[in-house]
This record gives C-alpha cells, structure tokens and sequence, in this order.
C-alpha cells in the first residue's frame, strides 16, 4: 500500500480511517511551506488499536519489560518502543505486566535491531516518498531459571511524505518511526498471547518460530 502521506507497509486496513485526515494535513503543509509558511507538528500522531483489552486470566503469568536496548543509529527509541511494548502487552498478551521493582514469573528483554530508511519515491530534483522500516528482537524468558521460553524477530514499516522543508521532514520521519514501533508491540503482544494460549511458559517446540532477514549496510544480511 502506498499514500501520499503517512502510510503502513501490510495492515494498512488498521489505519485507513486516519491515513486520510493526516495526508490532507501533510499535502496542505507542502503547499504551504513552499509560500513560505513554517510548521510544527504537536502531538503523538495517529495511533492503532482501539478493540477490547484482553483480561489476564487469574493464574496469568507476571510479566516484567525491562527497557530496550538501542542497536540502530536512531537516538532514543529505545524509551518509545519499552513504553508501547508495556502499554500492548498490558491489554493484550494475556499476561499481567508489573511495575517498578514488583517481583514477576517472566522478563521480557527488547533490542531495536535496525532502522533502514529508503527512498521509494523521487524525481531527478528531490526525493517524494521514504519509508522507515524497524527491526526488533524480543525474548522472554523465564526469571528464576533464565530460560528463554519466547522470541520473536519482527518489523514494521512506515511511509511518509517527503516536503521541501528538512526539519517539517524529520518531524515526519519521527512520527513514522513512531507509530511503526506501535505496530511492532502490536505485533509482539499478539505472538506471545498466542504463545501463551498454545504452550502456557514452556518453550514452543523448535521450528515453530519466524524468520525474518535483517538487511545491513553492503549488501549483507543477518
């Protein structure tokens, strides 16, 4: 799928409603930043979600999210995604996610893999359309034995409008990069809820998981 705005790359049937209203606001802007007008872009954006939260059941396992770890060259990610991740799993894992220092049965470790941030959109003047696309690796695992009982390796992508101001640009590259790491946690609440319902806090057997391809600078993969 791809708009003139800001777009998701897979389930864009979850945003329809809003991708409209925010590429009106983003093609308005374009016109208006080459008169010469300036802009600042307030708020958390457009966001996904909206079903009914999944209670815990009573003999739920607790859960604890320990902040995330940055690989990618994206500065300070790493505080988004751990509270998305916290704010999905905590309505829709199954699993009852403590705070602070609350003792649990699980921890869940996150690393952002990558950021790859392509052109899929130009002319011979100037770039159209980018796209960020996120990698994160998430296991969790068990906190007395260290057991790794789940982890997934996913991504989520993001497109956005491109517009002759740079700093209009970056605030929408944020905005992407933020709502891909909604659909990231997403994602992840989703899997492990599955996890749980098929295998309670044992390991799934092996060969069940997913594959994802991390694709590098230079052309390698990991």
């Amino acid at each position: 799928m791809r708009d003139e705005g800001l777009a998701m790359t897979g389930n864009g049937s979850l945003i329809a409603r809003y991708v409209c209203l925010f590429t009106f606001t983003v093609c308005l802007a374009a016109m208006l930043t080459a008169c010469g007008y300036q802009f600042r872009v307030a708020g958390q954006g457009p966001t996904i979600g909206g079903g009914a939260p999944i209670t815990p059941k009573a003999d739920a396992p607790t859960l604890a999210i320990v902040n995330f770890q940055n690989r990618s060259t994206e500065p300070n990610l790493e505080t988004k995604y751990t509270a998305y991740t916290r704010q999905e799993f905590a309505t829709a894992s199954g699993a009852q996610v403590t705070t602070g220092s609350a003792p649990s049965d699980l921890v869940l470790k996150g690393q952002i893999i990558a950021v790859i941030v392509p052109t899929i959109a130009f002319t011979l003047q100037q770039t159209l359309e980018s796209r960020v696309t996120v990698y994160v690796n998430a296991t969790i695992e068990k906190t007395g034995t260290k057991q790794v009982i789940w982890s997934q390796l996913v991504t989520a992508s993001m497109e956005y409008f491109v517009t002759n101001d740079l700093q209009f640009n970056r605030v929408l590259q944020t905005r992407a990069l933020e709502q891909a790491g909604r659909f990231v946690a997403q994602d992840l609440a989703t899997r492990f809820l599955y996890h749980l319902e098929s295998y309670g806090t044992a390991p799934a057997p092996t060969g069940s998981g997913s594959s994802v391809t991390v694709p590098v600078p230079g052309g390698f993969t990991r």
